[in-house]
């Protein structure tokens, strides 16, 4: 299968020279692309979870010690690298889930811009400016553009 030419490649490519399974993962790739291209290729030589349920374990140990850091007034570079885990690890679960990443958090991007142009919208027609408007009044406005989506 596709699966197994691919996990075969990787091998091969390691016989033929290369020094690390992740030369071939190219560091101009924007961060989450190149999240997803690196746990594939570890996947190719049997570097990976069995199950789903395996990686999200890691997602919920990821979660804690970020939630410990935050809690706990770590520095920032600590605080930072452990957000980092926990975003590589949400990757790697969506990797088994079969979602593309990329493709997710793209079309998350276009709701929200599409939500928050609707606050916008409702807010020129109430003759009144998104700045002047309170959380509450726009979170109220949210919550219609989310229902108006269903």
């Amino acid at each position: 299968n596709a699966t197994a030419v691919k996990d075969n490649w990787e091998k091969i490519k390691l016989k033929e020279g290369r020094e690390s399974v992740l030369e071939g993962v190219p560091m101009s790739l924007p961060a989450v692309v190149k999240a997803y291209r690196i746990q594939d290729k570890a996947r190719g030589i049997g570097f990976d979870w069995d199950n789903a349920a395996q990686v999200w374990e890691k997602v919920e140990e990821e979660t804690a010690e970020l939630k410990f850091e935050l809690e706990n007034g770590a520095d920032p570079e600590k605080t930072e690298a452990e957000f980092g885990d926990l975003l590589f690890v949400l990757i790697n679960y969506s990797r088994f889930i079969g979602i593309n990443p990329e493709d997710a958090l793209s079309k998350t991007n276009m709701k929200v811009i599409k939500r928050f142009n609707f606050i916008e919208e409702q807010a020129k027609l109430s003759g009144r400016n998104v700045h002047d408007m309170s959380l509450a009044e726009m979170d109220k406005l949210w919550d219609k553009a989310k229902e108006m989506e269903k």
